[in-house]
């Protein structure tokens, strides 16, 4: 059941982690309202969630390794 957890929350981040990105660099799927000569007023909220993402896929790999 462990295992399954941890899996569970790396596929999550690695999701998050894949949309915020997107949503950076591109600004889709979250910040498509925003003309394209105007910077995204959620570029704070990417960075915070790229970060946070980041941090809990780490913490998530590091307890599948000592549940493994």
């Amino acid at each position: 059941m462990e295992k399954w957890l941890c899996l569970g929350s790396l596929i999550a981040a690695g999701v998050l982690f894949f949309l915020f990105v997107l949503d950076l660099l591109v600004g889709f799927p979250f910040s498509a309202a925003v003309p394209a000569d105007q910077s995204s007023p959620f570029m704070l909220v990417d960075i915070a969630g790229i970060l946070a993402t980041a941090v809990v896929g780490y913490m998530a790999w590091n307890a599948y390794r000592d549940v493994r």
